[in-house]
């Protein structure tokens, strides 16, 4: 995989995997990287025929170990250049949280940085034993971004927040899990067949479904608390779709059902 790009999709029936190459640099995240997600996680999108997106590192030694700090040096060595790559890095994080597909993060060893912040921005985070986490601005006078803020304190609560945020310290894979931060945590060894099986049992569901609980998810963290018009419409249109009928088919068939809907009934 090193004759790869730095940052590269494979697609593989249903699942897509998202890869952080720069395994000699604990596959910190360039400008050129976070300029490539976006572009990427379209491609996801828009390809009907994927229905899970993984993202994960090319390697065990770390999922992505925050930004190329070589880069203060020069990208952000002025206001403008840390304007510019700021901006970047949130258009990015926002694809990510805006894909309509699931996402899961895959994380072995280290995950700082921005590399957390991309976890964050996904649906599921499995962990080994080895996953190292942190969210490191105010260990180089940054002020982490209100959005990313958000996600964060979604996820494991404004306490846990403000000590990740406050102290920017690194912590292991036992306080990740008491904050909520990962899902699932697995042996080195059984990490990569239980995250890939846990995204063929999603690709195995109907999609129109977990797409819908998606977006409701979003809404009601966005205040949203009671059902809408077009929350109503989404819940009554999944009567009519085939994936519909074909889940009440091979219920009073007891068998398993074999949806074929993409998740645009």
């Amino acid at each position: 995989m090193s004759n790869k790009g730095d940052l590269y999709l494979e697609k593989d029936g249903p699942i897509a995997t998202l890869y952080f190459n720069r395994p000699e640099k604990r596959n910190a995240i360039s400008h050129e990287m976070w300029k490539a997600i976006p572009g990427l996680v379209h491609e996801v999108e828009e390809d009907s025929s994927i229905k899970v997106l993984i993202l994960r590192g090319v390697d065990h030694t770390a999922f992505a170990a925050g930004a190329d700090i070589s880069e203060f040096y020069s990208i952000m060595s002025s206001v403008e250049g840390a304007k510019l790559h700021n901006e970047t890095t949130h258009i990015a994080e926002r694809a990510l949280v805006s894909l309509t597909k699931p996402s899961i993060a895959m994380i072995q060893g280290f995950c700082i940085g921005g590399g957390c912040e991309l976890a964050v921005a996904c649906d599921f985070r499995f962990s080994d034993t080895n996953g190292r986490f942190g969210i490191t601005p105010a260990k180089l006078g940054l002020v982490y971004s209100l959005e990313a803020t958000k996600q964060l304190v979604d996820l494991v609560g404004p306490q846990n927040a403000k000590f990740i945020l406050y102290s920017g310290k690194h912590f292991d894979i036992e306080r990740a899990v008491r904050m909520g931060l990962v899902d699932e945590v697995y042996s080195p060894g059984e990490i990569e067949q239980k995250t890939y099986e846990f995204a063929k049992l999603l690709t195995e569901n109907a999609q129109f479904p977990i797409r819908v609980a998606k977006y409701f998810v979003a809404q009601i963290l966005q205040g949203v608390n009671e059902e809408t018009e077009e929350a109503r419409n989404l819940r009554l249109g999944s009567f009519e779709t085939s994936d519909y009928q074909e889940g009440v088919r091979a219920f009073m068939e007891k068998r398993k059902p074999q949806f074929t809907g993409n998740g645009h009934e």
